[in-house]
C-alpha cells in the first residue's frame, strides 16, 4: 500500500493559512522566554509544522528519509522567501548528517512512533547529541496513551474543500497483537454530491507511552520538563484527555 509521505499534494491537502498562523502561534507560546535563534527538526516533512518559526527569525534546519517531502518543503519554503538547510536522513544517525549544535532539536509530526521504542529512545540520544549545552530538546507525538485505552477505530476530520471540490478523510486504526498499529487514511473527492476520485494509503506505527518518553529525557538529564498540548495554543484539555501533545525540556 502507498504511502501518503509520496503524496505531497494529498499530505498538504489540510494546511492553509489559518493552519500556518496556528503554529507559528505554537512556536510564539513554546519558545516564550526560550532563547532560540537555530531550530533542527529531524522529521521535518513537508515544513507544515516548523516552516512557521522561520517566521519568528529562527534560522531552521530540517531533516527526513522522504526526498518527496523535502521537495515540497523547499518549495514552500521559496514561496515564502524562507531559507532552510534540509538533508535527507533516518533520525536514528541524524548526528552524522550536521556538523554542528542547535539550540533547539525537534522532531515533529508524530514521527517517533514509526520506529521501535527501542529506536525512539537511540533517536533522542541523538537529537540530544545536537543540543546546545542550555539548548532544548521538543518533540511532538499522538497521545498513545489515550489511543491504547480507549482503542477506538475511527478518526474523523470535518470535511474541508479545495476550490469546488469538498474532500472527506478519515483514519481507520487496525490495533494488532503485536502491539503494533496501522493507520489506513481514506479520502474522497466530491463534487456535485458525486464522488469522482477516491485515495486510499497506510501508516504503520508502533506505540509509545508518555512515560517512556519522559523518563528518557530525564535519564539524558534534562530539567524543566514542560508538557503541553500540541499545538500549544489549544487551551483547557486535559494531557490524558487531549489527541496530540509535546514536549520541551531544556538541556541541564
Amino acid at each position: 500500500m502507498a504511502s501518503v509521505y509520496d503524496r505531497a499534494d494529498i499530505y498538504d491537502l489540510l494546511e492553509d493559512e489559518d493552519r500556518y498562523s496556528m503554529y507559528r502561534k505554537h512556536w510564539e507560546k513554546v519558545f516564550r522566554e526560550r532563547q532560540v535563534e537555530t531550530l533542527l527538526d529531524v522529521s521535518i516533512g513537508s515544513g507544515n509544522v516548523t516552516l512557521p518559526a522561520a517566521d519568528l527569525g529562527i534560522r531552521l534546519s530540517g531533516s527526513d528519509l522522504s526526498e518527496t517531502m523535502l521537495k515540497r518543503c523547499r518549495e514552500k519554503a521559496e514561496a515564502r522567501k524562507l531559507s532552510v538547510d534540509l538533508k535527507c536522513c533516518d533520525f536514528r544517525t541524524a548526528a552524522d548528517h550536521f556538523p554542528e549544535k542547535f539550540d533547539c532539536v525537534a522532531s515533529t509530526g508524530n514521527s517517533l512512533p514509526y520506529v521501535s521504542n527501542e529506536d525512539v529512545l537511540k533517536t533522542l540520544e541523538q537529537m540530544d547529541s545536537l543540543v546546545k549545552s542550555g539548548g532544548y530538546l521538543y518533540f511532538d507525538v499522538r497521545n498513545w496513551d489515550k489511543i491504547l485505552r480507549e482503542r477506538n477505530r475511527f478518526y474523523l476530520y470535518h470535511p474541508f474543500f479545495d476550490g469546488d471540490t469538498r474532500i472527506n478523510f478519515i483514519q481507520v486504526w487496525d490495533y494488532h497483537e503485536d502491539d503494533t498499529m496501522t493507520f489506513h487514511l481514506l479520502y474522497t473527492f466530491e463534487k456535485d454530491n458525486r464522488i469522482f476520485q477516491k485515495e486510499k494509503f497506510e501508516e504503520h506505527y508502533i506505540p509509545v507511552k508518555r512515560e517512556i518518553l519522559l523518563d528518557k529525557v530525564r535519564r539524558m538529564g534534562y530539567k524543566d520538563i514542560s508538557v503541553m498540548n500540541f499545538p500549544s495554543v489549544i487551551e483547557n484539555i486535559d494531557i490524558e484527555t487531549t489527541d496530540w501533545y509535546c514536549v520541551i525540556a531544556q538541556k541541564g
